[in-house]
């Protein structure tokens, strides 16, 4: 066996949860970005007051397939259904393993006839290439790494526009009348006479764009949006606040992909190389268990159950078909108890012990977060991304959880911290701490699209 594949780091071990909780390598963060631009609190505050702008150049990959079977090879894999799927479309593309366990998902955009991107971290390119590698597909492939990986600038700018006050921002700093777009649509504009792909997008429930071209003209698309935004108290947002942003739209950022088991799943496990992203994660948080397949979710749990077409054949369909008549566990907001929030805080002020600190707006610590939610004294889920958001006052996380206790306004308990048998060495001691929570609806705050 080699000793240069996911495999080889598979088997080195005698359990993968603890390799993967004894890293202190921490969340993968975004690359070439900083924590903040100005103040994470007043980023925050600019996309539902005003309007925002984030880059994303540096933290996904760009991953372009084109040939006679491009269409064939993604239908084959995902959930996705793409009856009607056409060029200028954009679908949030979801990819699960023949058990039906979550993998990953990204932005899948129809350029042209037999040209596609996926564009997200990289665990779908991968399971994408190792399909076209080991497939009958006739496409060829590109690829543009994460600026954490790749030397030298990215191939595209990427960045995303939203708030109230994004659209008519957009319209303003384009030559041509905006086109109405459909949400999920794309088409070319041109701002200071230079080509602008604009994808109508949005997150944190307000209205926006994604928008990207050549890398060469980065700066100046920026500058123009930001002169033209000053006015409107334009913010960029830093990596504290854009990470924060996914919470509050209800999107489950890097959940532990499932590939580290199961006989079906060998043959990528010796196909992926061991420098690759799935052989580095990290988890942390209170939810405790040996078993490496208890950390997955599907595509159902995580709140993707209405992108599912079970009229094509897809990787995975036969468990997902199952899992769909009767849902056991489901995506919720939870809202954490303000007094057990600031308790939590007080602790460091107290004599004796304290809790897992809180570091706002996001606590992460790891590529994927796991905290044990409880009925009384009953396990009943997993929280696992949490932000605070200064625009609701509100500490909240996503969970899966089970069907029974999903209605919004149940009371549950979520467990801070980490096991004391487990020491990641990146976190201080702490005791673990019971916060009452409320469930909440997906996502958290008004859909304003």
């Amino acid at each position: 066996m080699s000793g240069s594949t996911l495999a080889s780091v598979v088997q080195s071990t005698d359990s993968v949860v603890e390799l993967f909780r004894s890293r202190g390598s921490g969340s993968l963060g975004f690359p070439n970005v900083p924590d903040e631009r100005t103040n994470w609190i007043e980023e925050q505050r600019a996309w539902a007051e005003t309007c925002s702008l984030a880059d994303q150049s540096h933290h996904m990959v760009d991953y372009w397939v084109s040939g006679p079977d491009a269409i064939a090879l993604f239908s084959d894999l995902a959930v996705n259904g793409f009856d009607g799927f056409e060029p200028g479309m954009a679908k949030q593309l979801v990819l699960s393993n023949p058990d039906g366990y979550f993998i990953a998902d990204g932005i899948l955009l129809y350029l042209d006839d037999g040209e596609l991107a996926l564009v997200g971290p990289p665990q779908g390119p991968n399971w994408v290439q190792y399909h076209v590698e080991t497939g009958k597909y006739d496409v060829t492939t590109e690829r543009d790494e994460t600026s954490g990986v790749r030397e030298g600038p990215p191939t595209n700018y990427r960045y995303q526009l939203q708030g109230p006050e994004a659209v008519e921002l957009m319209d303003e700093v384009t030559d041509e009348p905006l086109p109405d777009l459909g949400f999920f649509h794309f088409t070319d504009v041109t701002i200071d006479g230079r080509t602008v792909t604009m994808l109508r997008h949005g997150m944190s429930g307000e209205a926006g764009f994604e928008f990207w071209g050549p890398w060469a003209d980065a700066e100046a698309i920026k500058s123009t949006i930001l002169d033209a935004g000053s006015d409107r108290g334009i913010r960029q947002l830093g990596a504290k606040s854009y990470g924060s942003s996914a919470v509050v739209s209800g999107w489950v950022g890097m959940p532990l992909p499932a590939v580290y088991d199961s006989d079906a799943m060998e043959g990528y496990r010796n196909w992926l190389s061991a420098h690759s992203l799935e052989a580095h994660y990290s988890i942390a948080g209170s939810f405790n268990s040996d078993d490496i397949t208890d950390y997955y979710v599907t595509p159902i749990e995580l709140g993707y159950g209405r992108l599912i077409d079970f009229d094509h054949d897809f990787v995975g369909k036969a468990a997902l078909e199952a899992e769909a008549e009767k849902p056991s566990r489901t995506l919720v907001t939870l809202e954490w108890n303000d007094e057990d929030v600031i308790d939590l805080f007080a602790s460091l002020l107290e004599n004796g012990d304290t809790g897992k600190f809180l570091d706002l707006p996001v606590p992460w610590r790891s590529a994927s977060h796991y905290d044990s939610v409880l009925d009384g004294d009953t396990p009943v889920g997993m929280s696992m991304w949490a932000a605070y958001t200064y625009n609701e006052r509100a500490v909240i996380s996503l969970a899966v959880v089970d069907t029974a206790v999903s209605d919004p306004g149940t009371e549950l308990t979520l467990v801070w911290g980490e096991p004391n048998e487990r020491r990641n060495p990146a976190v201080e001691r702490h005791a673990l701490t019971e916060i009452s929570a409320t469930v909440s609806p997906v996502p958290y705050t008004a859909d304003n699209r």
